[in-house]
């Protein structure tokens, strides 16, 4: 496959999500982000974003670790973009934990 349909199909895959993730729908963004790895598109730095940031919307802690797990996976990891949004995932986990009883 050349490089130019390579991104074109990350551009449109990573547009989907977008709008999913704007939208407030966390479900659709993890079940398109399953989608597009099951076609066979790796996940890219922004791909993970999206799904870092549907995630954080969700405030489930299973679909945290997963993104945690996909971005161990790809590399992305260390990255400073992928970092900081993953953050707000961290976030939303102590704020369920402080408003737990003793």
């Amino acid at each position: 496959m050349d490089p130019f349909t390579v991104q074109l199909n990350f551009f449109g895959w990573n547009e989907k999500l977008t709008k999913h993730v704007k939208a407030g729908q966390p479900e659709k963004v993890r079940q398109l982000s399953q989608q597009m790895e099951r076609e066979g598109m790796s996940p890219d730095k922004s791909t993970l974003v999206q799904v870092i940031n549907a995630c954080s919307g969700s405030g489930t802690l299973e679909d945290g670790m997963l993104v945690h797990k996909r971005l161990i996976q790809s590399g992305c990891e260390s990255d400073v973009f992928v970092g900081s949004n993953l953050v707000d995932i961290i976030e939303e986990a102590w704020r369920v934990f402080n408003k737990m009883p003793s």
